[in-house]
Formats: C-alpha cells, sequence, structure tokens
C-alpha cells in the first residue's frame, strides 16, 4: 500500500509515542501526571513577559504583519538580522544573516540535516556519528535510509551522594570515511549532561581534521534559553552547525528552530524549507525579536529561567534519594536542560515495562531504551534508566516521586 518511505515513517517510533503520551497526560488532566515529554515549566515570571511583547507586536503592527504575510524559506529576516547582530556582539562570532535559517521546529531542522549530510550518496552511504549515547530521543528515526545512526558506550564517572556523569570515550569513538556528520546535544536530552568545553574541542578537532560537520543540539543552551548549571562556553565556527530553538525558552507552541552555520548550508536549509514548508512560521521570530532589542532574551534566560531549573533539579534529585535509598539506584549529575536521568541497576523488569507499570498508575515518564540509537540494545544499560521531566509544579513532582518510589523500590536488589 504505502511506499518505502510510508512503510518507514508509519512505523511506531519513540518520539511519537512520547508526544502522543503528552497530548494524553494534557487532556487527562490531574488524573495523569506529566513528568514524560519536554514541555517547559509554567513560569509566571517568564508569561508576563512573553504577553508583554506580544502586546507590543499587536500595538506596533509587527505580530499582525507575521500573521498575515509569508517569510522567505530562510525565515524572518528582521529576526535573522537582530540575531545575527546579538550574536556577532555577544561572543565575536563572524556571521552575517546569510549564517542564520528557521524552521519549523527543531525537529524539522534535525531532519533536513541529517539527510542533508547522510544517507546514499555518491560516495557510499554515510551515517551520522553520536559520540556519546545516550542521546535525544528524536533522532533515531528522522534518517530516509536505514542504518543511517551510529554511536559509542560512554565512559561513567561514578561520583558522590549516588550519582554518575557520562564522558566520551575518545579511546573507543573512530571516525572512518562512512561518517557524514558529527552530531551532540548540549546540554544533552536526556541526561542533563554537559560536555565539557575541552570536549567539544576535542570533537570540533575531529570533525575538521575529517572535512566533516559538528551539529551541536543546543535547544536547552547557550546563550538562551541557558538552561546550563555548570561553567560552559558557548561555541561555533564555520565547521560547526550549531541549533538553537525558542521551545525551551518557553515558547514550544511558536515551532521555531535555528540554525547557524556557513552559508552554504543555510541556503540548502532555505531550499529545502522552500519546498516543503513554503517558509517558517513567523509569530516566534517576531515575538523574539521584539526580546532582542529590549536585552530581555538574554537576560530572562539567565536571571529567571537558569535560576528557576537549577532549584527545581536540586530539589527533585533531593526528593528521589531520600524516596529510593537503595545503592543501585543512580542519579546522573545535573548539569543543564529540564530532566533527570534516573540508572535502576539490577532492574527486576525492563525500563519498558517499568513505564507501563507506571502508566498504570496515572504516572507518565520516558522509557530509557528510546536513547541509546546506533547502540546494541543487548548492553544492560539500555535496559535500566527512565527520563524524568521535573518541571511540573512541585506538588506533581511530589506526588510522581511518590508513585515511582513504591513501584521500583520492591524491583532493586536487598
Amino acid at each position: 500500500m504505502y511506499s518505502k518511505f510510508g512503510e518507514k515513517f508509519t512505523k511506531h517510533a519513540g518520539i511519537t509515542q512520547l508526544m502522543s503520551d503528552l497530548d494524553e497526560g494534557l487532556r487527562a488532566g490531574e488524573n495523569m501526571l506529566m513528568l514524560g515529554g519536554g514541555n517547559p515549566a509554567d513560569i509566571p515570571a517568564l508569561k508576563s513577559e512573553f504577553a508583554k511583547h506580544l502586546n507590543q507586536g499587536l500595538g506596533d503592527g509587527s505580530l499582525l504583519h507575521a500573521l498575515c504575510n509569508y517569510d522567505s524559506p530562510q525565515g524572518n529576516q528582521a529576526f535573522i538580522e537582530s540575531l545575527a547582530a546579538l550574536l556577532k556582539s555577544q561572543f565575536g562570532w563572524e556571521l552575517s544573516p546569510n549564517n542564520i535559517a528557521l524552521t519549523n521546529g527543531s525537529q524539522s531542522a534535525f531532519f533536513y540535516l541529517f539527510n542533508l549530510f547522510a544517507g546514499e550518496s555518491s560516495n557510499g552511504h554515510k551515517k551520522v556519528l553520536f559520540p556519546l549515547a545516550p542521546e535525544y530521543i528524536g533522532y533515531e528515526d528522522s534518517g530516509l535510509t536505514e542504518n543511517l545512526f551510529c554511536s559509542y558506550k560512554p565512559t561513567i564517572e561514578y561520583l558522590p551522594e549516588r550519582q554518575f556523569k557520562y564522558h566520551i570515550d575518545f579511546d573507543q569513538v573512530s571516525i572512518d570515511d562512512d561518517i557524514g556528520l558529527i552530531c551532540v546535544s548540549r546540554p544533552t536530552n536526556p541526561t542533563g549532561n554537559v560536555i565539557t568545553d575541552g570536549e567539544l574541542a576535542k570533537l570540533d578537532e575531529l570533525a575538521r581534521a575529517h572535512q566533516i560537520p559538528l551539529l551541536i543540539d543546543n535547544a536547552y543552551g547557550l546563550p538562551f534559553p541557558s538552561i546550563v548549571f555548570n561553567d560552559a562556553t558557548p561555541f561555533w565556527n564555520d565547521n560547526t552547525i550549531l541549533c538553537l530553538s525558542l521551545s525551551k525558552l518557553g515558547l514550544p507552541g511558536t515551532r521555531c528552530g535555528i540554525v547557524i552555520a556557513n552559508s552554504d548550508i543555510i541556503a540548502a536549509m532555505g531550499n529545502l524549507s522552500g519546498i516543503i514548508n513554503l517558509a517558517p512560521g513567523g509569530i516566534g521570530p517576531a515575538i523574539a525579536r521584539l526580546m532582542i532589542e529590549d536585552g530581555s532574551l538574554l537576560s530572562l534566560s539567565k536571571e529567571v529561567i537558569a535560576p528557576f531549573y537549577q532549584q527545581r533539579a536540586q530539589r527533585t534529585l533531593q526528593a528521589l534519594q531520600q524516596a529510593i535509598p537503595s545503592p543501585h539506584f543512580r542519579i546522573h549529575k545535573p548539569e543543564g536542560a529540564m530532566f533527570l536521568w534516573l540508572w535502576f541497576e539490577d532492574l527486576a523488569i525492563s525500563s519498558q515495562a517499568l513505564y507501563e507499570r507506571l502508566k498504570e498508575k496515572g504516572l507518565l515518564i520516558v522509557p530509557g531504551s528510546y536513547f541509546f540509537p546506533g547502540i546494541d540494545k543487548t548492553w544492560p544499560h539500555t535496559q535500566q534508566c527512565i527520563r524524568l521531566n521535573y518541571a511540573a509544579k512541585t506538588e506533581v513532582v511530589d506526588r510522581a516521586i511518590a508513585i515511582l518510589a513504591e513501584t521500583v523500590n520492591p524491583l532493586l536488589p536487598d
């Protein structure tokens, strides 16, 4: 009935399950505790700012203009020009508006970029390399062809207070002629890991040496929304593709992804956008441009968003440690993003089975097995982890932790 394309993209996918759960949970209201999806927190101070800029945009006509007109396939030029000027002045990056394109959400950007640099080519079948797994659930099913991704297991650093941290195992990472793109998220979704400046510099060296781009998914990172809790330096050069987003700033409904790259890649992105979408949406860029002009885009990220999530992360971490006392339970050190990555070593059931049990009890989380693209699922670690979003209201998080604890405590070794 369907083409090969249709057969591939109508199969079950982890990201589809996640988004369906998100919608189901929102419709269920208080009957379902939503700690699964990536919906940002309800931060009143942030919503007040958005409302102010929406009213400003209605007053000066810029919002109505965005609603009533197409932008170019590259995206809203006024926003692109403002963003280019901001990044150049803040970080000294040598870029212009020709280095920025907008997409209808970051997921669209990854689909374009993965299939631009990987898949069947005149030089054979190319792959996307994830030097560190686990990685974002939305990557794994976004290739037009099969066998598009490969990954490496991390090294695991054991930390005090039952925490741990993943690191890139550079002794194992090997780049052959079949690699067309290197991709990392920073902070990493799902773990909250922030790869160090040193790790990023090594990846840049590898990418340049093999003449392939380095893609950094910066949806939670610097300079906005700045959900980073440790020292990290924003990074970009002409061999780097940096992806930003307005979603985790608090505007997921605008579906606005931002790609910063060399001008040839941006031209290709614009061509893809024109063919597939005509043009990206303009509402998010219209709001964000006003926030750039009055300085609130960066100040809100640093002074409101980052402290909010850091406080929530520490509160949730401590509550989990108290509720689940087993030495077989560990939490990845929270360094950014809006998730805690929980590792139940020697769990009696798989993370998928745990997901099903928790869902029956009214708690939605995400099973960890979906976050290991290109990794052999026989590695036990892939079946022992879950991702938990701590951005919900504290009373919701507390109820969720109670359900999680009563479920997993009997399943862990004594």
